[in-house]
């Protein structure tokens, strides 16, 4: 079921971009009285799901999932139709308008999908707000994993600041290290200000693990709350509600002790818990399953004080497109760091199953608007990059027109459109291959 209600929002949120994107360029094809010949969301190679005719211009919807298009007259794209090409220019075609306007038609559904996205965080500033866990009240602590520890991190240090400066967000710490290349961390240990100096290779290994701590958070109170499928637990007695309160004759002060503990007895090995079922106290024996698990989930405790902001209707418009470029300006980092060879990015690169499994298993609008915004953005980069075949490759060779006063044969631009192609399949197929070798050779 959760992976059906991934596969939905993933499909929606896909549609509504699509639909978006290219309605941005049908919409100033139009306003120029360019003819738009098909309008479709997903693609149609051999047969249409569904299809009908209003005016001049096909509207469908295709059987494969990648995108979608519009068909503008007179201009070679991915249908490459030479035939229309080799007629003379007529006043309705893409060729035969002006170069602004040709600029326009073809930046209209990267400009819709960033204003879409600003829209968005608009939105959902001002109907939910934001929470976020401030730094600060991180009271605990953090829990270092091996990568944590081999930034000089331990257990119970508490984050001040990076290079100096305090990141207000606990859950931007890492991408602030990760994107800007940050050189020090500075944590309070035992009472005193610790500097901890990033060691060399760190930003490669936070690009494979950016888990690399956590809030550190206390054992108890461990108030049951559900069992996995394959719960040991379950099998020997304990009920929901129940409360641990030792395991081996051992009381724990941190969850990650537990964990360790638990972790350490490995699997098919046996442990006692005494567990606490209203004002009775009671032991039970149970042996861990194949996956070294008792098989159990506890009540979410608000350990921490996260802080609400909310914005009303005029606050929320600033607010949204401040948001907006910050992702934008935080995806272009990224983006940089597949071309830097130290950080061997590109292995990370996913495709669709990727893509589709930030969504979460349940449906949660303020998550999926945020996630639409965020893919937006991403849609609208993309297309703006310098490739022939995408809208950046067009814009780029018009604004060569815009400079040289020349145009570009159409020699020239079916060449360059069947280039774009082809490195575009071969970017599809590489990033979806990382995601098939990483789901069977994980």
């Amino acid at each position: 079921m959760e992976i059906f209600v991934q596969i939905s929002q993933f499909l929606l949120s896909l549609s509504i971009l699509v639909i978006l994107h290219e309605f941005g360029h049908f919409t100033f094809a139009k306003l120029f009285h360019t003819r738009v010949e098909k309008f479709y969301l997903f693609f149609n190679p051999w047969f249409s799901l569904f299809k009908f005719r209003k005016g001049e211009t096909e509207y469908g919807l295709g059987w494969v999932p990648l995108g979608g298009y519009v068909k503008i007259s007179g201009m070679i794209d991915e249908s490459m139709d030479k035939e229309q090409m080799k007629q003379p220019p007529q006043p309705w075609e893409f060729r035969a308008k002006p170069t602004w306007q040709r600029l326009f038609i073809m930046l209209g559904g990267v400009m819709v999908n960033f204003l879409l996205a600003i829209l968005i965080y608009v939105g959902t500033l001002y109907f939910w707000g934001e929470d976020y866990l401030p730094t600060e009240n991180v009271k605990y602590g953090i829990v270092a994993d091996s990568l944590g520890q081999r930034m000089g991190l331990q257990d119970g240090d508490k984050i001040v600041s990076v290079d100096n400066v305090v990141v207000e967000n606990f859950y931007h710490i890492l991408p602030d290290i990760l994107l800007n290349d940050r050189k020090s961390i500075q944590v309070m240990r035992d009472g005193e200000l610790v500097d901890l100096v990033m060691p060399d290779g760190i930003i490669a290994a936070l690009i494979k693990n950016q888990a690399a701590f956590s809030p550190r958070i206390p054992f108890s109170p461990y108030i049951i709350s559900g069992f996995m499928e394959d719960s040991p637990a379950r099998e020997a007695g304990v009920k929901t509600g129940d409360e641990i309160l030792e395991i081996d004759g051992q009381i724990f002060q941190w969850f990650d002790e537990f964990q360790n503990y638990i972790s350490e007895k490995g699997k098919n090995q046996k442990i006692n818990m005494l567990i606490k079922r209203g004002e009775e106290q009671l032991n039970i024996s149970l042996i861990l399953n194949d996956h070294g698990m008792i098989g159990i989930s506890r009540d979410n405790i608000d350990f921490f004080e996260f802080r609400h902001v909310q914005y009303g209707f005029l606050e929320s418009i600033p607010a949204g497109i401040n948001k907006g470029i910050k992702i934008l300006g935080d995806y272009i980092k990224q983006f940089k760091l597949i071309f830097s060879p130290e950080t061997k990015a590109y292995k990370s690169l996913g495709g669709f199953i990727t893509i589709g499994s930030i969504f979460p298993g349940v449906w949660d609008w303020q998550v999926f608007w945020n996630l639409t915004a965020f893919l937006s953005i991403i849609l609208a980069f993309m297309n703006i990059l310098p490739i022939p075949a995408l809208d950046g490759g067009h814009v780029l060779f018009l604004l060569y027109e815009i400079i040289t006063g020349r145009k570009p044969g159409d020699k020239f631009l079916e060449y360059a459109q069947l280039t774009g192609m082809i490195i575009l399949i071969a970017l599809l197929l590489f990033a979806n291959g990382n995601d098939i070798i990483r789901y069977f050779f994980k």
